[in-house]
């Protein structure tokens, strides 16, 4: 496809474009972009609209244009740090040679480089990441020390000066915060504070990415789904611990910002580009995936960024009573259940099309007709905990879906389990088949974490409704959830010490692991009094479960362990957990 404003004939990810570089002998070019990266579309015009660099291209390239949202398992291998990222490869997808956001100049001296290279050397000049070399994961034991050590890398990358951690370009870290209000509570209230007045966008609403400044100035404009959807659980969660009513006005005020500018109808858009020169003319994706003149927005639905959305519009409707989060939560999660995820548990990472009836390919890995990628970890990790945190706040049968949501939850985590939990614990990005460099295991520490987080909830879930019957009941043959949580932590745990802030999630985990969870059983339905008492009990890594089995009508069972305590009472279940946890 030839593009008007760049006049490079690109081709679209998939085999077809790695097989004409074969067969002509020519090395590849890709060009991973985002809708929202301005940067992305500033290398369009200036570099690749230049006529004579397209030519230069077209002419001793295969150029591929890569989506790095639809396609984050490419932007995993192949990132060069940023966004563009302007990637040479072989035939076979080895890397020749990448950079980022190239200007004419800059561009030009590549291509000749690059064309000098694979004339000489051929596929020899090519070369696997060493993240891809497929060796073993550093396997150890899951205990204190995990924690221990994150927590204090709490203070030894806390910035005194401006809050947040590090001193370089500032990133909100959202799982870092919520590691934090368990261990670091002033840090984590802090750094919600100073992210609420640097990136969020007080006319517009929504969070921007990143502030490029260590003092969070310079802010990059770009909003996307899963940092605002990330950053509204973690400001609700600050407000379940301090009681600090301003710190929803950010949450409420995304939650705004994903309705007003990210709905599509049916559920949640990618993102929306920053206002700038490059914003206002260079189209919008709509929901099938096309393109419309209009605002950059990418408004296509993705599994993951819209569990994760729900997940946290349901987190703030637990805490709040909002009505309207709880109506978009429940609209995604419908979505999802309908068109996204097949009878077996495999997640499509964006809905398959009219034309494919959901099928997916032999392998599970793409759709065969518009070669959607399924079975990513991150879609099937968030996916599990959307739907079990859907179980705990609205009960078993609120949605309107074909199965009730403890039935997603398990069919998801099922196959997440077969298809991509390897023998030795870690959990795989996706399937171990595709071109470039696809078949090679990539096996991401935070993908690995989320899913290991979900996993633990929806066991302990899964044990509270055991042995119900009916729509709720749990499948009687299930892969062990605790066992496999605590398998993929353990497959990084012999590097525990070499783990740093960024992931401290990992070390929320490792403690969940050590110690019993904070469960309480409800044995009445979701919403009555009981239920909405256990859901703001100050430990956001607590689980709750309505319409318990075993448990009586207005009785409340508080357990953590081997120890438990009843309450029939809001009060006295302050009062049992008080007890549990030793709280006041």
């Amino acid at each position: 496809m030839t593009d008007d404003r760049t006049h490079v004939e690109w081709r679209e990810w998939g085999p077809a474009p790695f097989e004409e570089a074969r067969a002509a002998d020519r090395p590849v070019l890709l060009a991973l972009t985002a809708t929202w990266c301005d940067s992305c579309h500033e290398m369009d015009a200036e570099t690749y609209g230049e006529p004579r660099i397209a030519a230069n291209v077209n002419d001793g390239f295969v150029p591929i244009r890569v989506d790095v949202d639809r396609h984050p398992r490419v932007r995993e291998r192949y990132n060069m740090g940023g966004f563009p990222s302007t990637v040479f490869c072989t035939p076979s997808g080895a890397v020749i040679t990448g950079a980022t956001y190239l200007a004419p100049d800059g561009i030009r001296q590549v291509l000749d480089s690059v064309r000098t290279v694979w004339s000489d050397r051929g596929e020899d000049a090519g070369r696997i990441p060493r993240a891809l070399a497929g060796d073993p994961t550093p396997a150890g034991p899951v205990d204190e020390r995990i924690e221990s050590h994150l927590a204090g890398q709490l203070d030894e990358k806390w910035d005194p000066r401006f809050a947040g951690w590090g001193t370089d370009a500032k990133f909100p870290l959202p799982r870092t915060i919520e590691f934090a209000l368990k261990r670091a509570r002033d840090q984590a209230v802090e750094t919600l504070g100073v992210v609420g007045e640097s990136l969020y966008d007080d006319e517009a609403g929504g969070f921007y990415r990143y502030a490029e400044g260590r003092d969070w100035t310079d802010p990059h404009t770009e909003k996307v789904l899963d940092a605002n959807a990330a950053l509204i659980r973690a400001f609700a969660n600050g407000y379940l611990y301090t009681g600090d009513e301003s710190l929803l006005d950010p949450a409420r005020g995304s939650q705004r910002f994903l309705i007003d500018t990210l709905w599509n109808g049916v559920a949640f858009g990618g993102s929306v580009a920053p206002n700038g020169e490059h914003g206002d003319d260079a189209g919008e994706r709509n929901s099938e995936g096309t393109t419309e003149f209009g605002p950059r927005r990418d408004l296509t639905a993705y599994a993951g960024g819209n569990a994760l959305a729900a997940d946290a519009l349901l987190t703030l409707a637990s805490y709040t009573d909002d009505e309207t989060a709880r109506e978009y939560a429940t609209r995604v999660l419908e979505e999802l259940e309908a068109r996204f995820i097949d009878r077996e548990g495999t997640v499509a990472h964006v809905a398959p099309g009219a034309a494919t009836d959901g099928e997916s390919a032999a392998d599970g890995s793409t759709d065969p007709v518009s070669n959607v990628p399924r079975l990513l970890l991150e879609d099937h990790a968030r996916v599990v905990a959307a739907f079990t945190r859907a179980r705990q706040v609205l009960g078993p049968n609120e949605l309107a879906t074909e199965r009730p949501p403890l039935a997603v939850a398990q069919a998801v985590a099922d196959r997440a389990i077969e298809a991509l939990q390897e023998p030795e614990g870690a959990f795989r990005d996706g399937p171990d088949e595709g071109v470039g460099l696809l078949d090679e295991p990539l096996r991401p520490l935070d993908g690995g974490v989320e899913m290991a987080e979900a996993l633990l909830d929806l066991d302990a879930v899964v044990d509270a409704v055991r042995s119900g019957s009916g729509e709720d009941a749990v499948k009687t043959e299930r892969a062990d959830y605790t066992a496999s949580a605590h398998a993929g932590i353990a497959a990084f745990a012999g590097a525990w010490d070499r783990i740093g802030i960024q992931i401290a999630g990992y070390g929320s985990v490792a403690a969940r692991l050590t110690r019993p969870d904070l469960v309480v059983a409800v044995g009445d339905s979701a919403g009555t009094d009981l239920h909405r008492a256990a859901l703001r009990v100050a430990d956001h890594e607590a689980v709750v479960v309505p319409d318990a089995t075993g448990v009586a009508e207005s009785v409340a069972v508080v357990q953590r362990g081997d120890e438990r305590r009843e309450a029939t009472t809001p009060d006295e279940l302050m009062q049992a957990v008080a007890a549990l946890t030793g709280g006041a």
